[in-house]
C-alpha cells in the first residue's frame, strides 16, 4: 500500500464503523407489522443495511426506487428510523481500539458516508467514538454522494491533507470506486454488510481486512 505517506484515514459509517443494521431493519420491519404483514428476521435485512432506505424497503416490500410509491414509503421509513436510530446501534468490536491506535500514531481520522446529515449528526454526536473525528462528511454535505469522489475530496480539505495521503475504508464497492477516483488508497471492510451478492475480490481495492484491527498491520507495511 505504500505510496505517499499516510497522514489520515477516512471511514464509511454504516457497516464499517457502526453496526446500525438492527435499527435500520427494525424501522423497515415496523412498516410491515403496521400493515399487518409478518415480521422478517434481522438476518434478512442485515446484508442490505449498507444500502439504506433502498436496501431496507427492497427487503421489506420488494420495491425498487423507481416505483411510484417509493418516496412516500422512504419518508415513512426515515421517520421510523429517526425515532429509534440509537436504540440498538453500536460501534463494531475493535473500532475504538483502532481509532486510539491511529491517533497514537499521529494520524487524523474522519467519516465519509452517504447517510444524510439528518441522521449522521445525531448519531455522531451521541456516540463518544466520534469526539475525535476531524471531519464528518454526510451524503448531502456536498452536491454529490459516493461513488462520486467529491465527498472524499471535501473530507481531505477539512483535514488539510492531500487525498493521496489518505486511506479510505468501506464495506461497499461504491466506496472503493469513490476512493480510487479521489486518488486515495482503498481498503475493503470485509466484516461489514457487503451486500447480498458482494464479491470483495472484484472491487479492485488496494487491500481487504476481515476485522478492524487488521488495518494496523497494513499501516505497518505501508
Amino acid at each position: 500500500m505504500a505510496r505517499d505517506e499516510t497522514t489520515a484515514v477516512l471511514f464509511d459509517l454504516d457497516g464499517t464503523l457502526i453496526d446500525s443494521a438492527p435499527d435500520l431493519g427494525a424501522a423497515a420491519d415496523q412498516m410491515r407489522t403496521d400493515r399487518g404483514m409478518p415480521s422478517l428476521p434481522l438476518d434478512r435485512y442485515r446484508p442490505m443495511a449498507g444500502s439504506g432506505a433502498r436496501g431496507m424497503l427492497g427487503v421489506a416490500f420488494g420495491i425498487a426506487p423507481d416505483a411510484s410509491e417509493f418516496e412516500r414509503l422512504r419518508e415513512e421509513f426515515f421517520r421510523n428510523y429517526e425515532a429509534r436510530m440509537l436504540r440498538n446501534t453500536r460501534v463494531f468490536d475493535g473500532i475504538s481500539e483502532l481509532v486510539d491506535a491511529l491517533r497514537a500514531r499521529g494520524l487524523q481520522w474522519g467519516v465519509v458516508t452517504n447517510k444524510s446529515v439528518r441522521f449522521t449528526g445525531p448519531l455522531t454526536r451521541a456516540l463518544p467514538l466520534f469526539e475525535t473525528a476531524r471531519a464528518i462528511v454526510s451524503g448531502d454535505t456536498t452536491p454529490y454522494a459516493k461513488p462520486h469522489p467529491e465527498p472524499l475530496f471535501e473530507a481531505a480539505r477539512r483535514l488539510g491533507v492531500s487525498p493521496a495521503c489518505c486511506i479510505y475504508v468501506g464495506d461497499d464497492e461504491r466506496d472503493m470506486i469513490a476512493g480510487r477516483a479521489a486518488g486515495m488508497r482503498t481498503v475493503a471492510a470485509a466484516y461489514g454488510y457487503m451486500g447480498a451478492d458482494a464479491d470483495v475480490t472484484r472491487w479492485e481495492a488496494d487491500a481487504a481486512i476481515a476485522s478492524p484491527l487488521e488495518l494496523l498491520q497494513l499501516l505497518k507495511q505501508a
